[in-house]
């Protein structure tokens, strides 16, 4: 018996979460079996397609597309905002039910995670994939693929083949079968900008990479070349238990408004800050950077960062130095995004105290887990900061865009 892994993938997440919790709360409708998608408000300027009914792939919708496009392919479309506060609660209740099968489960998205059994054949793998996709669909109303191997790398790519609600396996001795046949883009870390380099060598399957010349890819990519040309002989090296960290965590929003005064921009700062600094404490991590962007009405860009003297996952601390940033870059443009992002992480299992540290800094360490808590039982505006109680701004914006991932060798 080996070490087999798990990858869970829920299918379609953001649509498939809005879907089960519209079931719970008795609006009868599913929107999972019309031409749908979970977007923006064009009036307020969130235009973005973030998830995609299977029917509304039908007429080609694609994730990032905008919904004025999508709407020109689908008239009749179906657009539904999102609510981040549903998938961090969806994505948990999730991870926990897993931890029934097995303790080792390891987060690598908010959609998706790995667990690890090492005392199962293969055909009781497979046979308890499908009860674990089953019982999720059962008991959650969704459904997931689930992909199996005896790495991480391997069974994320199975769990990436045929979607939805289904069940692969992808082991070292069926790689050249499963594997090398997909387009080299589906191989994991093989990306657009990637992606033309190796059709200039002539690379345009998985099995191509994997046959081609290694110090011509190496010379070539550098250490990403080697990296990928592994991958696709489904060589993944990394250890289940280790913890490496995500390199930043990240929100941004578009206003619905250009702001122009100073005060305004601070509490969107503020509510960008919240969300933040929540997942950075979900994550059981600290920082050390913190960085802020601006994109003006003319789509101008520009950002500003600074290496804090300890690190911390206090909210108060990060939006003194967002606050601070942002007033040296701001130069008085009307504002049309505003984005705040955290770096140079660690975990934080065990809290050193640090002389620079003041007690008020240590107290609202304290008070951001209380408040986590309540928010996390009783819903995000259920505690809110004074300043947004007569305001039309939300206290917490932002969700859970793309965060930057070093490698499957390093997955949170």
């Amino acid at each position: 018996m080996a070490q087999i892994i798990m990858h869970i993938d829920v299918n379609s997440a953001f649509l498939s979460w809005t879907a089960a919790y519209e079931k719970q709360i008795g609006i009868d409708r599913d929107i999972r079996e019309v031409a749908s998608v979970i977007g923006g408000k064009e009036e307020s300027r969130h235009g973005i397609v973030l998830a995609k009914s299977v029917i509304a792939k039908k007429f080609k919708i694609q994730t990032g597309m905008s919904l004025m496009e999508a709407r020109k392919l689908c008239p009749d479309l179906l657009v539904v905002p999102p609510n981040y506060s549903i998938y961090v609660r969806a994505s948990k209740v999730l991870r926990d039910y897993l931890t029934t099968y097995t303790p080792d489960v390891r987060v690598f998205s908010i959609d998706e995670c790995f667990l690890r059994f090492t005392d199962l054949k293969r055909e009781e793998a497979l046979k308890l994939a499908y009860k674990i996709k089953d019982a999720v669909r059962e008991k959650f109303g969704y459904t997931v693929n689930v992909g199996v191997s005896e790495n991480k790398l391997l069974a994320k790519q199975a769990g990436d083949l045929e979607k939805p609600d289904k069940c692969h396996t992808m082991f070292l001795d069926e790689i050249k079968n499963k594997l090398w046949a997909l387009p080299v883009e589906e191989l994991y870390m093989v990306g657009r900008k990637t992606k033309p380099k190796l059709n200039k060598l002539g690379i345009f399957t998985v099995g191509d990479l994997a046959n081609s010349d290694y110090n011509l890819i190496s010379s070539m990519l550098k250490s990403h070349g080697r990296l990928i040309y592994n991958y696709a002989w489904g060589r993944d090296n990394s250890n289940f238990e280790e913890k490496a960290p995500i390199k930043s965590v990240g929100n941004s929003s578009t206003i619905k408004f250009n702001v122009t005064d100073e005060e305004t921009a601070h509490v969107i700062l503020l509510s960008l800050t919240e969300m933040t600094a929540w997942r950075l404490r979900e994550a059981n991590m600290s920082c050390r950077v913190v960085n802020v962007s601006i994109k003006d009405k003319d789509f101008n860009c520009s950002s500003k960062q600074r290496k804090l003297v300890c690190f911390t996952d206090c909210t108060r601390d990060i939006y003194k130095n967002i606050c601070s940033l942002f007033d040296e870059l701001w130069d008085k443009s009307p504002i049309r995004q505003l984005g705040v992002s955290v770096s140079d992480l660690e975990f934080s299992n065990v809290k050193q105290l640090n002389i620079f540290q003041d007690e008020l800094s240590v107290k609202n360490e304290l008070l951001d887990k209380a408040v986590d808590k309540i928010r996390a039982k009783f819903g995000d505006e259920a505690i809110m900061r004074g300043v947004f109680a007569n305001s039309d701004l939300k206290p917490i914006l932002g969700g859970y865009p793309d965060d930057e991932h070093p490698g499957i060798s390093s997955i949170l």
